[in-house]
């Protein structure tokens, strides 16, 4: 609303105080809100004002300070360029200010229950006597916890907010800076800012690095330049890469710093002194280049191919006989599963390698693998666990196969009282076979804890698609396994009969192999799995996603609820946030409780997705769920994965609508129907690894929609940018850091 406005009165600014009435429009992450205003001692009544204002509720008195502006659209309003708060004095400004859900355990039902018991020293009580709230009806012991905490919160993040106001920190990130430092908040900020970078998710350097520059840190100090070698190098890292080049990140820091060659050669190398001697990085030479990560990062690296190398050289603890075995295997050929010759060499190699994989591509018969294995475990008395890295791919395996499977991190049993995993070197996995399946997605920080967990006496197989994107997290773990040829291999290449009846298993197999899909087949004339929808103009994609949501999807009894639509990127006319807006409108439009944040409006049946590793509430980067509730009052969203999670208000920046997501996260998910859009405007990321991972996504039904000329160039281009890792070599020779 600020846009295309004018000032009416010569820049003067001028001094209001008044009550805010109604919040017309709040923007939770950036502060940004437009409230009608009650103003006291003048002719008019209320007027519409804008700014940015932290922690202002219905019932807030409070002074402004600004001018007026005409806005186009919406007339007359107030400009804000400052402000301050006052607690509101009169029981009905009392009333309206703990209604509006500032303090949490206190909506509209107490806030009249306190001022009818307390008046107009309601705010006196709960800040000084708050003992006295079990007075009031209803509220017992939690409740009054709730309360206090609530006050106790909202002053001293009030508090932060007023003294961060001038440091350019928006009130969503005032919020994490008080759940993290507390009370030590303004004293950290003061002595280093850029720990804010490195200690809160969602803060980056340029926020940090604008906060020191208001605080007079010189603009070439070692602390600047290590802050901005961390950030250069976790940049890179969040690429895929584990290692970064020295003399690149070198540079790229002296380019993000806009230092002096000269003297940020001299001060940078004195940050990199200090960060290693603080143990946060490591240095790998080869036998041209030096290259830097971060400490966690070789940590995990080198000790996923220590711990392979240690399991593959122990002794297995079970005595059966891989004759009796294969005999078994022979014998109950056509009772138990039809094998072909590949699948049995799998099978073997199971029993018979301490760490194998077996990997191929859609309607290979790896399922069908999976079973005969378990078949055989069964009949041994083999203990056995299965596993995937997602939710998802965790269930599927589970209705695969009837046997119960589970997440690796539910696996190993995360704890966030210690932050990590309970299964470990010390408290191994109680199996003599694990089974992993989606292994292409596992980075190389889970990979190591499973890995960690793993009994030396055990076997362990990675089951996958190697042709598939890499894992979201760092490291090509699946890839560097294969290419070290250090883990016995089998790979599955025959296409089933069954499936050769799929046009998505079928144009999956051409895709990867570099040929044009097909939208139908002669010998397969009742297959209608698979369309393409021709569409140049980038604009139009969303009149085709309506009609598949509202005529094609209905027309093969296929649920909207388990259908997504899969792009290549986030921004732009056809990316995830733009699609989604949209989407959400058609599929869940405005009806019932809704929460504002950011660039998103949450609704209640809304789609949603977890974009980062929660331990505490035990949800991961990419887990979907759906939203059963918002409690304005309590300032909660309750979101359905596989648990009921809750999340305050302040921790939505975790979530995102869910009805389109980026291919790289629909990574060990499948849908029913799976909808990908292509245009040129993807022409950065148009690979054949990427569209084969879509079309693999599709379970009954895959339509691609878009300009016949991207489709083609994801299909031709085969070349995909390499993740700077090192496990190959770990693997294969004695690669040591210092």
């Amino acid at each position: 609303m600020q846009n295309n406005v004018h000032v009416t009165s010569n820049n003067q600014l001028i001094k209001l105080q008044g009550t805010v009435e109604r919040i017309l429009f709040l923007n939770a992450q950036n502060g940004y809100t437009v409230c009608v205003i009650s103003l006291e001692q003048e002719s008019v009544e209320t007027i519409t004002a804008f700014g940015t204002l932290m922690s202002i509720t219905v019932g807030t008195l409070i002074t402004i300070t600004g001018s007026w502006i005409t806005h186009p659209k919406f007339g007359k309003q107030f400009s804000i360029m400052s402000y301050a708060v006052c607690p509101p004095a009169s029981t009905v400004g009392i009333e309206k200010y703990l209604s509006s859900g500032l303090i949490k355990g206190i909506g509209p039902v107490y806030a009249k229950k306190l001022v009818e018991l307390f008046g107009s020293k309601t705010l006196d009580i709960i800040d000084k006597h708050p003992e006295r709230l079990s007075a009031v009806s209803g509220i017992g012991p939690k409740r009054q916890k709730d309360i206090i905490a609530g006050w106790i919160e909202q002053k001293e993040v009030a508090h932060i907010m007023l003294f961060l106001q001038e440091k350019g920190i928006t009130p969503a990130y005032a919020v994490k800076i008080y759940k993290v430092y507390k009370q030590r908040a303004i004293e950290i900020v003061l002595e280093n800012p850029y720990r804010l970078a490195e200690d809160i998710w969602g803060i980056g350097f340029s926020t940090a690095d604008a906060i020191a520059q208001q605080l007079s840190i010189a603009h070439d100090s070692v602390k600047r330049c290590r802050a901005g070698l961390l950030h250069i190098l976790q940049g890179l890292l969040q690429q895929g890469n584990v290692y970064v080049e020295l003399e690149k990140l070198k540079q790229d820091t002296i380019t993000l710093l806009a230092l002096d060659h000269e003297v940020a050669q001299a001060k940078i190398k004195l940050a990199l002194h200090d960060l290693y001697n603080e143990d946060k990085i490591k240095v790998v030479t080869t036998t041209e280049k030096h290259f830097v990560t971060l400490a966690g990062h070789y940590a995990a690296e080198k000790g996923i191919a220590t711990r392979i190398k240690e399991i593959q050289q122990a002794k297995t603890d079970w005595s059966v006989q891989i004759g009796d075995l294969y005999t078994l295997l022979r014998t109950k050929n056509d009772t138990v599963v039809s094998l072909n010759e590949d699948q049995q060499k799998g099978v073997m190699s199971v029993f018979s390698d301490k760490v194998s994989i077996i990997t191929g591509g859609p309607g290979t018969g790896k399922t069908t693998l999976v079973k005969a294995i378990i078949t055989l475990c069964d009949f041994a008395k083999i203990s056995y666990k299965l596993a995937a890295p997602t939710g998802r791919a965790a269930k599927r395996l589970t209705s695969s196969t009837q046997r119960q499977a589970m997440t690796i991190h539910r696996l190993l049993e995360f704890d966030p009282a210690i932050m990590g995993f309970t299964k470990n070197t010390q408290n191994a996995l109680d199996c003599q076979l694990l089974i992993v399946d989606e292994s292409s997605m596992i980075d190389i920080f889970l990979m190591y804890a499973l890995l960690k967990a793993m009994p030396n006496g055990s076997h362990v197989v990675f089951i996958g698609d190697s042709d598939q994107l890499p894992s979201v997290g760092s490291g090509n773990v699946l890839a560097d396994l294969l290419a070290s040829k250090v883990v016995p291999t089998v790979c599955l290449t025959h296409i089933f009969r069954q499936a050769h009846q799929s046009l998505i298993v079928i144009n999956a197999h051409r895709i990867n192999k570099g040929e044009f899909f097909k939208t139908y087949d002669e010998s397969m004339p009742k297959a209608k799995d698979f369309y393409f929808i021709k569409e140049d103009d980038p604009e139009k994609i969303t009149e085709h996603i309506r009609a598949v949501f509202k005529n094609i999807l209905p027309s093969h009894h296929i649920s909207s609820k388990n259908s997504a639509v899969l792009v290549p990127m986030n921004r732009g006319t056809v990316g995830t946030i733009a699609l989604n807006q949209y989407m959400q409108k058609l599929l869940n439009p405005n009806t019932g409780d809704a929460v504002l944040y950011g660039s998103y409006t949450f609704r209640v049946q809304d789609t949603v997705m977890q974009i980062k590793n929660n331990y505490d509430k035990h949800v991961f980067n990419g887990d979907i769920g759906t939203i059963v509730g918002i409690n304005k009052a309590e300032k909660t969203v309750d979101v359905q994965f596989d648990l009921l999670v809750v999340y305050d208000f302040s921790e939505l920046e975790e979530l995102v609508l869910a009805y389109s997501i980026s291919i790289h996260k629909s990574q060990g998910s499948e849908y029913d129907a799976a909808i990908i859009p292509l245009v040129m405007q993807h022409y950065t990321l148009l690979q054949r690894k990427l569209l084969y991972t879509a079309v693999t996504r599709a379970k009954k039904l895959c339509i691609l929609i878009g300009q016949t000329q991207a489709f083609y160039m994801a299909i031709k281009n085969h070349t995909f940018q390499q993740r700077v890792t090192f496990l190959n070599l770990f693997l294969t020779s004695d690669l040591k850091a210092r």
